[in-house]
């Protein structure tokens, strides 16, 4: 059986580690590719490789890999859509025959020269996080079911990877206790799809002292979010979008359409600050934004991780922005609103504002309107 030589990501010791199960990575050795090179994918967070006459592709090779290792490997390579091909590698300056995971052709386009050690500070940890979830999942789903699964697999890696890294908030009030001093027992994966349910048998300390009994929790595993309320100063409205939602639907509201922020995923390798701008751009339309920083909060911790980052835009809203909005790709269907201030403020009074970012968010201009306006 000929061995199987690892480029780019692969390379990291811990990350071959998670993907084959075992430290197998200690019997690898450097080897490249000939005529080969590897660069960054252009616009994602892990590179490709091409042939290009001339280059050689620095890597691994793990020679007479397991029946195990492989069906791992075929099941992780298999959800970025690679296909694992012969190729002839130099290890010791000897040539031996080995198999590469090649991307199909087309798949994604060549960016700049992929260096290890940038991809490490910059995706390592992100990356360990995401391939160690997505290697929970081998022998229950396919790997092209895996790969449709692979963007929001990192979008929660981002989300605890934020959150483990986020600077310390203030404990003036609550407790001081670190999460490290809760006792998980046991987790259980419920659900997984384009979101995760998982329960965890814990203990956790108590007010009083000592710690609690043995208790279930359910968690609803989600990403991090970023929310803009676009506002023109100078005009004196707001833009809102409104599209159909699953969870007034799911609850049985008669009127499941609703009135919100621009909203959206904080993708992978994103600030909240650039997913803002980014969803501003992609629902309404706006690229020339200024962000008001409103606050960053759980929406709902008894039971979710999913995380809001929310600010108010300072744009310039003109009557000629467009109708509807979204992303196909995303099957976003989106119809925009200009309300002046009053109108917007009204929403909260009627009950036609349901939902709380949008309350937040307009009560945090109120208080900040004039403050916005004077300096338009």
């Amino acid at each position: 059986m000929s061995g199987v030589f690892f480029y780019g990501t692969l390379r990291d010791p811990a990350l071959l580690n998670i993907v084959l199960g075992t430290d197998a990575s200690v019997a690898a050795r450097d080897a490249v590719l000939p005529d080969h090179a590897v660069t960054w994918a252009d616009g994602q967070i892990f590179p490709t490789i091409t042939a290009q006459a001339g280059a050689s592709a620095p890597g691994l090779l793990l020679e007479h890999p397991s029946t195990d290792l492989l069906a791992r490997l075929d099941f992780y390579e298999g959800g970025f859509g690679y296909d694992l091909l012969p190729v002839q590698v130099i290890a010791d300056a000897v040539q031996h025959s080995a198999r590469v995971y090649f991307p199909r052709p087309g798949m994604w386009h060549a960016g700049a020269p992929f260096i290890l050690a940038d991809w490490q500070e910059r995706y390592g940890a992100l990356s360990r996080l995401a391939a160690s979830e997505a290697m929970e999942y081998l022998g229950l789903i396919t790997p092209e079911v895996l790969a449709a699964r692979m963007p929001m697999i990192r979008a929660r890696a981002a989300s605890r990877l934020a959150a483990s890294t986020a600077a310390d908030v203030p404990t003036a009030v609550r407790s001081d206790t670190r999460a490290d001093a809760v006792e998980n027992l046991r987790t259980d994966l419920l659900h997984s799809g384009h979101f995760r349910t998982e329960a965890r048998q814990l203990r956790f300390p108590t007010f009083g002292g000592g710690m609690s009994d043995e208790v279930r929790r359910e968690i609803f595993v989600a990403t991090d979010a970023a929310l803009v309320l676009p506002y023109d100063p100078v005009r004196d409205r707001v833009l809102l979008v409104e599209q159909f939602r699953m969870g007034p639907y799911g609850r049985g509201d008669p009127r499941p359409w609703m009135l919100e922020p621009v909203a959206g995923r904080v993708d992978p390798g994103e600030t909240p600050e650039e997913a803002a701008h980014r969803e501003c751009k992609e629902e309404a339309g706006l690229a020339n934004i200024r962000l008001e920083r409103v606050g960053s909060y759980y929406c709902t911790p008894g039971y979710s991780t999913e995380y809001f980052h929310t600010y108010v835009g300072i744009a310039g809203l003109p009557d000629d922005l467009p109708r509807y909005g979204g992303l196909d790709s995303e099957a976003e269907d989106i119809r925009l609103h200009l309300l002046d201030f009053t109108a917007a403020m009204q929403l909260i009074e009627t009950g036609e504002a349901d939902n709380g970012p949008l309350i937040l968010s307009l009560m945090w201009l109120a208080r900040e309107r004039g403050r916005l306006r004077a300096a338009a």
